[in-house]
């Protein structure tokens, strides 16, 4: 079993204002993210400035923040928001779904380039390259928060979270980061340098994601309100199964128009 290093989730104050560590993870995402749109713009040939990237990073800030809210109270916890409609809104007190931010990224990106004249596609391979890297480092802000842990196991990685119950757990978290961070970031970066058709990226994205987080779910607690569906699919396994079917036939079809262009 390894010990839990209970990093302080406060990296420094400065008067009232608090600096997190899990907000500190999210603006080195948004920065590299920014870094890495540029580079890969120039790189296929998408044709925009730096002031366009910002608009489309605040486009997407927008949509993580409206989608995952809206996706946590539709597919997470209904009947309580249907009930107490007025917490939708808290947003600062937790509550966020990836799926349904997805969602709200999708749209407003589909606004962002219609707007601009942009192909989708393309933007689209070139975001979720970028994204990679703010999944990776979120989840690494999930570990030392201590939250969104595993279910409880005899591996010798095993960790005891605070308030977890005080038995060794999988870190789930760490699964996430290294399968949806590095190893994703590693497989579109390879797409991308690959020049591959436009599209493939993108839906390789959804698909791999989806494949990733069905495994990681299989060790990771499901939400307690929730349990498992059926008693044995955790609400997470049921919303990526859709997103592999996706990923697949659009990764195909997209590879299939280019060779038969």
């Amino acid at each position: 079993m390894l010990t839990y290093p209970h990093i302080d989730p406060i990296i420094f104050r400065i008067g009232p204002i608090a600096v997190r560590w899990y907000g500190f993870m999210y603006l080195l995402g948004f920065l590299a993210a920014y870094l890495l749109i540029r580079h890969l713009a120039k790189f296929r040939h998408l044709d925009v400035d730096s002031d366009q990237i910002a608009d489309l990073l605040f486009y997407c800030v927008i949509g993580v923040i409206a989608g995952g809210r809206i996706g946590y109270v539709l597919f997470y916890d209904p009947v309580f928001y249907f009930n107490h409609p007025l917490q939708s809104f808290a947003v600062w007190q937790g509550g966020m779904s990836f799926h349904g931010g997805l969602l709200g990224v999708i749209i407003a990106v589909l606004i962002w380039c219609r707007r601009t004249g942009t192909n989708t596609l393309l933007t689209g391979d070139i975001l979720v390259t970028a994204a990679t890297v703010g999944l990776g480092l979120g989840r690494i802000g999930n570990f030392i928060n201590g939250e969104l842990w595993g279910r409880a196991t005899n591996l010798p990685w095993g960790m005891i979270f605070p308030g977890a119950g005080g038995v060794p757990r999988h870190p789930s978290q760490l699964y996430e980061a290294f399968l949806e961070g590095i190893l994703l970031f590693s497989i579109l970066w390879t797409l991308q340098r690959k020049r591959v058709a436009i599209g493939v990226p993108f839906f390789s994205f959804i698909a791999f994601y989806g494949f990733f987080r069905f495994l990681v779910e299989l060790v990771r607690e499901p939400d307690a309100h929730i349990g498992l569906l059926w008693g044995k699919f955790s609400m997470g396994q049921f919303l990526s199964f859709p997103m592999i079917l996706v990923g697949v036939l659009g990764a195909w079809y997209c590879w299939r128009r280019r060779s038969h262009s």
